[in-house]
């Protein structure tokens, strides 16, 4: 990874990990995708953008395989989605053959400019709901 990339990658992710996340995950609508920790078996609650389209609920992780939920997802593909307050629960599936900036056109433009802006490596995850 250039260094370039990996000065952005460490500068968004002390700013999510130290100022946004922890007042955004107390925002009553905002939605939430909870994984379990692949290390301690804890519920991990991050704040996401995305959109639901029928039964999946799509998004696009701005830093690809280096974000934790993607490496929790990894280890364990069962999750739950908050979405306008109700949660959901689903299995996440990590989509690398999936067009990411596409995928971003289609999906709430507050996010995708968030993940435009600080993104670098994008995946796509689509998370399948249960029934």
């Amino acid at each position: 990874m250039t260094s370039r990339v990996e000065r952005k990658y460490r500068s968004a992710t002390a700013l999510q990990r130290r100022v946004v996340n922890p007042v955004v995950r107390r925002l009553p609508f905002q939605t939430l995708l909870e994984t379990t920790g692949r290390v301690s078996g804890l519920p991990r609650r991050t704040p996401v953008g995305g959109r639901r389209v029928g039964d999946s609920f799509w998004l696009v992780s701005e830093f690809g395989e280096r974000s934790q939920y993607v490496r929790n997802i990894q280890a364990d593909p069962r999750v739950r989605v908050r979405i306008r307050g109700r949660w959901h629960t689903g299995t996440a599936h990590l989509l690398p053959d999936d067009d990411p900036v596409a995928r971003l056109r289609t999906l709430p433009r507050f996010n995708s400019l968030g993940v435009r802006t600080f993104g670098a490596g994008l995946l796509t995850v689509r998370v399948d709901l249960d029934g």
